[in-house]
């Protein structure tokens, strides 16, 4: 079996983790939240509407929906079921996070991996850290990686090792400083792909070189004004090549992928991507895409 190693394929298996399972209840968030930098206090039953709604859109598209189980191991930002681990065509790699309080979800994902039968093609080790949403399949065979607060030199190395027989342009972005070392800025924050030729785009975090990339491959950019960027209108999940889903609230950015010919579901995402800063993108897991 092939596992994923695209952004905007049909995506036809994904791991996601319900709120259920990562906020747990009300008091919880009330203890955790400020631990964890969300920008207030989520509402846990509204966080549960929403995220059912997020669950219907996938439904529509998605083959296989798996979940990721409670742990107590494990904090609110396990709701983010992307950054812990990254799919390429012969399986996972096991990720690190820069964020200490999301190391110990590596463990965890390991488990259940080894328990679904996926492979495990790799583990980062020793000082090496990296998010998931730090690393952009391009293609099938061009790695982008983000090199910034939450993935660091060493990850890169052993990165670039493990995908050797898998990518034939290994490129590494350097990520500005933005907003500061607590925030997080992942090259995902600013970049999402929803097909082959149709990225959606904050040009003002792009470096020069990869901006001038992506349009000499002949990639239409869909800019992405300040302030929908900040309500995460650059987080654009591919469901398969356009059709895809974000957050409400950013009318500017649909209608422009709209006029692009594509397909845009949208969910009300204030209690489970605003406040922590994660889209769709953050959400999903993709295992396979054909």
């Amino acid at each position: 079996m092939s596992y994923c190693q695209s952004m905007y394929k049909k995506l036809d298996m994904v791991i996601v983790k319900h709120p259920k399972d990562a906020f747990i209840h009300q008091d919880h968030l009330s203890q955790e939240w400020k631990n964890f930098n969300y920008i207030q206090e989520p509402h846990f039953s509204k966080a549960e509407q929403e995220y059912e709604k997020f669950l219907s859109i996938l439904r529509q598209h998605v083959k296989h929906i798996e979940f990721l189980p409670h742990s107590e191991l494990v904090g609110l930002d396990s709701l983010y079921a992307h950054d812990p681990v990254k799919f390429t065509a012969k399986g996972a790699i096991i990720l690190k996070s820069g964020k200490k309080l999301r190391q110990p979800e590596a463990e965890v994902y390991r488990q259940f991996l080894l328990e679904k039968e996926i492979p495990i093609i790799g583990e980062l080790t020793g000082e090496a850290m990296a998010d998931g949403g730090d690393l952009v399949w391009l293609d099938d065979r061009t790695l982008l990686v983000g090199r910034g607060y939450r993935t660091n030199d060493e990850a890169i190395e052993q990165l670039k090792e493990m995908t050797k027989d898998l990518v034939d342009e290994f490129i590494v972005v350097q990520l500005p400083h933005d907003q500061g070392e607590s925030e997080c800025l992942h090259l995902m924050s600013f970049i999402s792909l929803v097909d082959e030729d149709l990225a959606v785009v904050h040009s003002r975090l792009m470096p020069v070189f990869l901006r001038q990339l992506l349009m000499k491959r002949g990639i239409k950019l869909i800019e992405v004004p300040e302030e929908e960027y900040h309500q995460l209108g650059c987080n654009v999940l591919a469901l398969a090549p356009r059709i895809c889903m974000m957050v409400s609230e950013s009318p500017y950015t649909k209608q422009q992928l709209i006029e692009a010919g594509a397909t845009v579901y949208e969910y009300e995402g204030h209690e489970i991507s605003y406040l922590g800063t994660g889209g769709p993108t953050c959400l999903t897991c993709p295992v396979i895409r054909n």
